[in-house]
């Protein structure tokens, strides 16, 4: 009985991360798609980080090799949330899916309205999502499809 036991509760706590594992499948383009939101990823960042126009911007002519698409842009804050796993802790992301993401801040395409200065980020560490200068510099993990 306790081996059946045991066996159950190991089988309970490995479900959420299989499932998580299995919601993000790399193409072999340089993406990543969800299958829960549809979206597609950029799956590695460049190891820059960037003001929050220079974000967009850098999103809007995005070139992922040998990839064709050219609808790249900055995620919006809830697009960039998605991909957070609460589950874990320092990081919150799938690093096998999202290679290299830094422990740190990431642009949203989300300004905020009554301080058109600040833009929302999401930290791939702790899974926090702030406010922030646009002029500060953060890295980017850009997105195509959805909105």
């Amino acid at each position: 009985m306790k081996k059946k036991i045991t066996i159950f509760i190991i089988t309970l706590l490995l479900i959420p991360a299989i499932t998580v594992a299995a919601r993000f499948a790399a193409n072999g383009d340089g993406t990543v798609t969800d299958s829960v939101t549809g979206l597609m990823w950029q799956q590695e960042d460049d190891k820059t980080s960037y003001t929050w126009e220079q974000a967009l911007t850098y999103c809007e002519n995005l070139d992922v090799p040998p990839s064709t698409y050219t609808d790249w842009r900055l995620p919006n804050n809830n697009e960039l949330r998605s991909i957070v796993d609460n589950s874990q802790y320092n990081p919150t992301i799938d690093i096998s899916a999202f290679l290299n993401t830094k422990l740190s801040n990431y642009w949203s395409s989300t300004a905020d309205n009554k301080y058109p200065g600040l833009a929302w980020v999401v930290n791939f560490s702790s899974g926090s999502v702030s406010l922030y200068d646009k002029t500060v510099s953060y890295y980017v993990r850009c997105v195509r499809g959805g909105q």
